[in-house]
């Protein structure tokens, strides 16, 4: 424990009495330290540390990459700036070589206070001095990782854009037409031919594809072994759920992911009824901190890697490439897909103005333009809401006769009354129209059959999603819409032949688990599929005891 002559040498507590100190040296934690361990993680709770012994560095993520900011030696104390906030950490405190900390929780900190009020006004000065150094940080421009050339209105270029974002990527975007663009882009542009274009780490990728860049920028896209305790397929709010909670029990942890970890939730604008979050939070912001949280507790994640096939028997995932992983267990958490819209000429102006789903990086391109949503769900309000902030107008295309009966009542509340929103009910989109880029829509009024061709600077569908089951094996039984059947359901459809009832998300296979949107379940929210991502690895661990 931290003894009453330790505290009585901290210059900040210089003028507790005796009797204080030994108080506090009852109350106060003493925290050991190896090298690369963390006294504290940044956004966590408030407290005020005091280093006794060792060296304590700065560490913040700043755009995706971590920096060192400063230090704190044997005498000085950190988290003076979440104390007097009260706030959570701004940045994380982590030992660079052996050493000890002084632990005061914030009721310990205020008795201190009232009882040394000097104490109170040194910590206030700190924070003041302190908060100077974090602003400059945060007010730096970040410098982009990568530099991509390529055409508004090239696919390429769009599924490039979404890929850099959704795995937090900061880039610039040049586009050939630019004044500035040679400029930009630090010399003469590619030929047309060769766009997009990619430059990062002091390469160039012409026509690059995925797997090329993540590869360029250091995404990991191959296992580090070849057998895990738990090989988790797709990385949405369950499958990063699956990580976080298997990596931080001890358990050798793997996600395979097709594009970029977050999954559908990961595009969304905003989700307004995910508990913990008053003000609400978008998907990708929910999906970064997620993905920094698995990392940071050992979980590999793999991207751009496309699974070919699954054997249930000896427990293998084969990978696009030939490659293959075997756990000891597999948790299916792949989400599901939007379903597409049946029109005539509508794919190829696919990342040319029409789009399923809707990116938050899509916003930059709806400035002052007329866009339409299809759909009537919440994913379609919480798109609307957002480009309402960005385009002229935003149009809802729904075929029913009423919002309310697929979206949630608070969204209903809030796109009514957003003046440039507007809704067409008992309507549906007939054609589309365009050759470059996406120029017009036909709206068909179901109940007259009249249409109406309408300038469209944006499409943007949300008409359902379908279980991504297709790669699966006959043995994993599905549900006639392809969706994962799991404990209750699996042994009612008689797809379960073994002497244990299954476990409550297991499927017809034991060992193999699905969790999140790819199990047949009623309910399809970000919370339950968070839910059962977690709650699978509790019955991988029932699973893997019964293999003892």
């Amino acid at each position: 424990m931290v003894t009453s002559e330790e505290i009585a040498d901290v210059p900040l507590f210089a003028s507790l009495t005796a009797a204080d100190r030994q108080r506090l040296s009852r109350a106060c934690a003493d925290i050991r330290l190896a090298a690369g361990e963390y006294a504290v993680h940044e956004g966590e709770d408030r407290a005020l540390f005091v280093v006794l012994d060792g060296r304590i560095e700065v560490v913040k993520v700043v755009d995706g990459i971590e920096r060192v900011l400063g230090e704190r030696v044997p005498g000085a104390i950190f988290g003076e700036v979440p104390i007097t906030l009260g706030t959570s950490f701004p940045s994380g405190f982590r030992a660079s070589e052996p050493s000890r900390v002084m632990h005061v929780d914030v009721n310990q900190y205020y008795a201190v206070a009232a009882a040394a009020p000097d104490v109170a006004l040194q910590i206030g000065g700190l924070a003041r001095e302190r908060i100077g150094g974090l602003q400059g940080v945060a007010a730096e421009a970040p410098k982009p990782r990568a530099h991509l050339v390529g055409h508004r209105w090239d696919a390429a270029c769009s599924d490039l854009r979404r890929f850099l974002d959704r795995n937090q990527i900061t880039f610039e975007w040049i586009t050939p037409d630019a004044s500035d663009a040679s400029t930009d882009w630090g010399g003469e542009l590619p030929p047309d031919g060769d766009l997009p274009a990619l430059r990062a780490r002091g390469q160039t990728l012409v026509r690059p594809s995925l797997r090329e860049v993540a590869e360029l920028l250091g995404l990991q896209t191959s296992a580090a072994a070849e057998e895990y305790d738990t090989v988790i397929v797709g990385a949405g709010p369950a499958g990063l759920a699956a990580a976080v909670y298997g990596a931080s029990e001890g358990l050798r942890t793997v996600v395979i992911e097709q594009e970029a970890p977050g999954g559908q939730a990961g595009s969304s604008s905003r989700i307004e009824n995910y508990l913990g979050f008053p003000a609400g939070v978008s998907g990708d912001e929910l999906s970064k901190r997620a993905l920094q949280q698995a990392r940071r507790l050992g979980a590999e994640i793999l991207v751009t890697r496309t699974i070919t096939g699954l054997d249930p028997s000896a427990r293998a995932v084969q990978l696009d490439g030939g490659d293959e992983l075997r756990g000891r267990t597999i948790i299916l958490a792949t989400g599901v897909t939007w379903r597409h819209l049946a029109i005539p000429g509508i794919e190829p102006l696919v990342g040319k103005g029409i789009y399923y789903g809707a990116a938050r990086s899509e916003a930059a391109g709806t400035h002052g333009l007329d866009i339409h949503i299809i759909g009537a769900g919440n994913s379609a309000g919480q798109a609307a809401l957002f480009f309402a902030n960005h385009a002229g107008t935003v149009t809802i295309i729904c075929r029913g006769d009423a919002l309310e009966k697929s979206m949630s009542q608070y969204l209903v509340d809030q796109v009514r009354r957003k003046s440039n929103i507007e809704i067409l009910l008992g309507a549906e989109v007939a054609g589309v129209h365009g050759d470059v880029k996406l120029e017009a829509i036909d709206i068909r009024d179901r109940a007259a059959g009249t249409e109406l061709r309408c300038p469209s600077g944006g499409l943007f569908i949300f008409i359902g999603a379908d279980a991504d089951t297709s790669w699966l094996p006959p043995e994993i039984a599905l549900d006639e819409r392809g969706f994962v059947l799991t404990g209750a359901d699996v042994a009612a459809s008689g797809s379960w032949a073994h002497d244990r009832d299954p476990y409550l998300l297991e499927t017809s296979v034991p060992g193999i688990f699905a969790s999140g949107d790819v199990r047949f379940s009623p309910v399809k929210r970000v919370a339950a599929a968070v839910g059962e991502g977690s709650m699978a690895i509790a019955f991988v661990h029932q699973h893997l005891r019964s293999l003892q």
